[in-house]
């Protein structure tokens, strides 16, 4: 951001102007949601402060009923013009009134704690019941890692101003800031850093598709038979022409179309044909677990590493393998034994992630309510999908959904990417309080949304 208002100020258009559009374009926001009704914006001393005078002053212009508390007179250059053109009062200690109150304490890039006259004043916003925004990001919030430091209200809206922080998308901060809307000021953002996810393209099939051509998935499983199966039923309603079980074990329970081969383990993956792989769901993590997963890797096919397979793996296991085709989808405990095992030391879901990625070299997708994926020179965010997802289970079935559409292309990035989506949309259509059954079972009509 700091980078992207350098260069645009440096191309000729000043500070003033860009406060100007952020603050007009948030206050088109304000005045839907407001309909006329009181409104009372709260102003720190720097820029987000300005852009709250901007939005003051267009309220005010636009015949609302405003008020402004401001603990602490403007003290950024710009946001003295901005406090200069408001034409209304402001007051220094005042208890927010009306049907909406806006917050514009802080932005973006603050790193301390929020206190005193400010952590009073969203005290009294957390306690009050309206309806409550936040211009750019919450006021007790670090932008860049989504750590709280301070009060933190429940937000109905967060209005980001010109281009999305990775704070929007990661926990704790995350869930306060209610629905988020990007409002655009005119900056060329180019970060190839991180990017938020956009909603994917699935492809059908080409006309002359056969069920090798459409991927061959090979799930192993091991000594625990329902993860896998839940991985199963998920993978062969996410796309791949043809999904079969690698076990040692009879499966009465198995569906009629699944195919399920008892071979030797080396021998069952001989096949040429296999597209992908899936180990983790239910293998266990004894000695012929380890093994077992040892086979898998040796394969060098692309792979999705989930549950007990990431509790069994290490540096050792990574010699000779394309660490490039290989998918891991831990939770965030998983995520803290993985970093023990590679000796990462990093505090933040999102630091470890990366460390992870960068020491490995594996596609890394963090799934959990803040869902980071993390791959060669990027970074992606997802929208957060359903809460109901927090439920036993639920991680086989994403597994099997990033399996089904690595075998159909054999991009880890782009399979991860899909994958989020589609689990997120499943959860959606299987409506609340789902079974984890009911969620794999949804992803076949979930499919549809991204044709």
């Amino acid at each position: 951001m700091r980078a992207a208002e350098r260069a645009t100020m440096d191309g000729g258009t000043s500070e003033w102007e860009l406060m100007q559009r952020a603050g007009q374009g948030a206050a088109q926001w304000v005045m839907r949601v407001a309909g006329g009704r009181p409104v009372t914006v709260l102003c720190g001393p720097g820029n987000n402060g300005g852009d709250g005078y901007v939005i003051a002053e267009v309220l005010r212009r636009d015949g609302h009923e405003v008020q402004v508390i401001a603990p602490i007179e403007a003290t950024a250059k710009t946001a003295r013009i901005a406090r200069a053109h408001f034409g209304g009062e402001v007051v220094a200690d005042g208890t927010p009134r009306g049907a909406v109150v806006v917050d514009c304490l802080f932005g973006y890039g603050l790193t301390r704690q929020v206190e005193g006259s400010f952590g009073k004043l969203l005290e009294k916003l957390d306690a009050y019941d309206c309806y409550k925004i936040a211009i750019d990001v919450p006021s007790a919030v670090d932008s860049d890692t989504g750590t709280v430091l301070g009060p933190l209200p429940r937000y109905d809206l967060t209005l980001a101003l010109g281009a999305w922080k990775q704070g929007h998308f990661l926990m704790p901060a995350m869930a306060s800031m209610g629905a988020k809307r990007l409002v655009s000021i005119g900056l060329d953002i180019r970060s190839t850093s991180f990017a938020v996810s956009t909603s994917p393209h699935i492809a059908p099939p080409p006309s002359d598709a056969h069920k090798y051509r459409r991927g061959l998935l090979a799930i192993v499983a091991g000594a625990m038979p329902g993860a896998p199966m839940l991985a199963v039923e998920a993978a062969m309603r996410a796309g791949a022409g043809y999904v079969k079980l690698l076990s040692e074990r009879p499966h009465p329970e198995a569906p009629a179309e699944l195919v399920v081969e008892q071979d030797d383990l080396a021998a069952a993956l001989s096949d040429e044909r296999i597209s992908a792989l899936l180990v983790g769901p239910g293998l266990g993590r004894d000695d012929t677990a380890r093994k077992r997963l040892a086979r898998v890797l040796a394969k060098r096919k692309p792979t999705v590493l989930d549950a007990d397979a990431l509790h069994l793996l290490g540096p050792r296991l990574l010699d000779s393998v394309d660490v490039a085709t290989l998918c891991l989808t831990p939770h965030e405990g998983e995520l803290a034994s993985l970093c023990e095992t590679f000796d990462i030391a990093a505090e933040s879901k999102l630091e470890r992630a990366r460390a992870l990625h960068d020491i490995t070299g594996m596609t890394v997708l963090a799934k959990g309510p803040d869902t980071i994926l993390v791959s060669d020179a990027t970074t992606r965010f997802f929208p957060q999908g359903s809460s109901w997802l927090s439920t036993a289970g639920t991680g086989d079935v994403l597994a099997g959904i990033v399996a089904s559409r690595l075998a159909v292309h054999g991009e880890p990035l782009r399979a991860c990417e899909e994958a989020v989506w589609l689990h997120h949309e499943a959860a959606r259509l299987a409506s609340p309080a789902f079974s984890v059954g009911d969620l794999a079972r949804s992803v076949k009509p979930a499919m549809a949304a991204f044709l």
